[in-house]
């Protein structure tokens, strides 16, 4: 399985970033047999856009061909891209490294409508 998780850092001891589509990376995790196998980081070309980051953001992580998305908040078009491609969306915050082994023990909350409206990612 893979996740991509909007990140603050390259590490994972960098703390989930609260916005989807500005975040400045995606940590792109595998994990296998309940453990993280690998992980790489991807700038987040959108970060900087003036409008749509996220739809780009989405559109860069379904690029990596993931299954689950893990933020603090998303917007209307970002979530609509992701779960038109069936990609799932989950709800975290804290070091990331301590949000995959909730995400590995099923504690994490599940998105299942945008948390923010459009427009506000780089006022928060």
């Amino acid at each position: 399985m893979k996740v991509a998780i909007s990140s603050t850092g390259k590490e994972l001891e960098s703390e989930v970033d609260v916005r989807f589509g500005r975040c400045p990376y995606f940590l792109i995790v595998e994990i296998e047999n309940k453990e993280v196998k690998n992980f790489k980081v991807i700038e987040n070309r959108a970060a900087m856009q003036f409008g749509g980051a996220g739809m780009t953001a989405a559109q860069l992580v379904a690029n990596e061909k993931v299954d689950a998305v893990i933020t603090r908040a998303i917007g209307p078009r970002a979530f609509s891209v992701l779960t038109q491609l069936g990609i799932e969306i989950y709800q975290g915050s804290g070091k990331i490294k301590s949000v995959i082994e909730k995400f590995i023990d099923g504690k994490l909350e599940k998105i299942t409508a945008p948390t923010g409206p459009m427009f506000t990612g780089k006022n928060i």
